[in-house]
């Protein structure tokens, strides 16, 4: 996507400007703004009301209480494409310890229920997030469940994934039944593209999926495609014990994201999930 000279003049910022495509994922259209007061992160989505980027916004604003983000400068439409301007932050190299530590920080931040106030509706799996009392029926009902049935529409499941699935199913209600499950602040998405360090070291988080729940769900995240050194876990503890039997919950969070995998890039994790499912 190029934008035009009248395009970028209606944006709410310190005229001349200059746009620089970047890599922003593969959801947004993204740019480097530089202007007079200097550079600006740009997100774009090509006609899409500026609803589109609530859920992020919100999201931002939620972590902000525990940790550093980049600031929120502007969201609107121009030309019916929905735009959303960040601050542009210089990146660096910082401390695993450190970043530990902020998410840390974040899970302390709690709530009465499990969910959000808005639904995530932009993404390719869209995810209700409707409050919920109970952990184990948000997780299952809102998270795992509509994951099975779209990997049934699109050929990805078979009777013998469903009747692993459905003993999984029941071992989280298990597991879960007797524990006092904290509605923690989560960043939804805890990868290794989902944080950076500035130019000056400070960890910073960014393009959130936030929700309330289970701290240990957010941490599953690392555990699958790396970029967590065992000084990040080492600060996280230290700051927030994990509860006895975190390390055998874990593949039932780690399930998540891999069926995410599966709709997504089709059966080249079948296997990850094949596994996780025969653990039971």
């Amino acid at each position: 996507m190029t934008l035009a000279q009248n395009w970028l003049k209606q944006l709410p910022l310190p005229q001349p400007l200059t746009a620089t495509p970047v890599s922003g994922g593969d959801i947004n259209e993204a740019f480097q703004l530089d202007s007079p007061e200097g550079p600006y992160f740009l997100l774009v989505q090509p006609q899409t009301p500026a609803s589109f980027y609530a859920h992020e916004i919100a999201g931002l604003r939620a972590l902000s209480q525990a940790a550093n983000v980049p600031d929120v400068i502007a969201n609107g439409v121009i030309n019916g494409d929905a735009y959303l301007i960040l601050e542009f932050l210089a990146t660096g190299h910082g401390s695993q310890y450190a970043l530990g530590q902020m998410v840390a920080r974040v899970h302390h931040v709690t709530a009465k229920q499990f969910g959000f106030d808005q639904d995530n509706l932009v993404a390719k799996l869209p995810k209700s997030n409707h409050w919920q009392a109970d952990w184990s029926t948000f997780y299952l009902n809102q998270r795992l469940d509509p994951l099975v049935d779209r990997a049934k529409q699109h050929q990805l499941w078979n009777p013998q994934r469903q009747t692993a699935y459905d003993r999984v199913r029941q071992n989280i209600i298990v597991e879960n039944q007797d524990r006092e499950i904290v509605p923690s602040l989560l960043h939804g998405d805890l990868w290794s593209g989902n944080y950076l360090f500035t130019a000056d070291g400070t960890p910073t988080l960014i393009d959130p999926d936030v929700l309330y729940g289970d701290r240990e769900f957010d941490l599953a995240m690392t555990t699958i495609f790396g970029g967590f050194s065992a000084d990040f876990y080492r600060g996280y503890q230290e700051l927030y014990p994990l509860a006895e039997g975190y390390a055998e919950r874990l593949p039932h969070y780690q399930l998540y994201y891999l069926l995410a995998h599966l709709n997504l890039f089709g059966e080249t994790y079948g296997g990850a999930v094949n596994e996780i499912l025969a653990r039971g």
